[in-house]
């Protein structure tokens, strides 16, 4: 969330904050999106069922919106804590490849796809963990934002979609999926510029 170093020194008495218990939400309903999303598929990328292919995407697309909710309350109240930091990245985590498994199950996305992201952020968490050990924060860059904008707009487009060719909208559905994988090819795209990018600002930490 943010580069303070504990939660005594922010105001937080607790970990259980608003912002904390947000993101501890975020993990709990991942698992039920991803149950919902194999639910509304009858026929791997051919046939989906109103209900559960709706309520999927409109679950994904809330958790999409509160991505950036916990952050935003950790600062506004002065309550960051180590714990929140530790935990949102995981929960942003988990919620792009929930859906990247999914996509990956029904043949939408290439393995190199899922490849690529999972690569780039193991290797941008180990750097940051080794700037850390020597008191160093490479902050996020604005490529690497747009890098997660990208995708996670590319992500819902592929659940609306689904959402719309479930109740008859199949034109409109197969434009949205085209949408959506150009979308995902330049997410792929600027995760490997941002992870070169992260890795030259973080060069004096690698060589040191």
């Amino acid at each position: 969330m943010a580069t303070s170093s504990g939660a005594s020194s922010q105001g937080a008495t607790s970990v259980w904050t608003p912002a904390n218990i947000v993101t501890c939400v975020r993990i709990v309903f991942i698992p039920i999106f991803m149950v919902l999303a194999e639910l509304s598929c009858v026929v791997s990328g051919a046939v989906y069922l109103p209900v559960p292919t709706i309520a999927a995407c409109a679950l994904y697309i809330l958790l999409s919106l509160t991505d950036k909710l916990d952050g935003y309350l950790a600062r506004s109240r002065h309550e960051i804590t180590d714990f929140g930091k530790f935990l949102d990245p995981i929960a942003d985590k988990l919620l792009v490849f929930s859906a990247l498994l999914i996509l990956l199950e029904q043949g939408l996305v290439s393995v190199w796809v899922v490849f690529i992201i999972l690569f780039r952020e193991f290797l941008v968490s180990a750097l940051r963990m080794v700037a850390g050990a020597q008191g160093v924060v490479i902050a996020a860059d604005k490529l690497g934002k747009w890098k997660t904008a990208v995708t996670m707009v590319s992500l819902c487009g592929y659940f609306v979609s689904f959402s719309a060719a479930s109740i008859g909208f199949v034109y409109e559905a197969a434009w949205l999926l085209i949408v959506s994988g150009a979308l995902m090819i330049a997410a792929v795209i600027l995760t490997v510029i941002s992870g070169v990018q992260y890795f030259w600002n973080g060069r004096s930490v690698i060589f040191s």
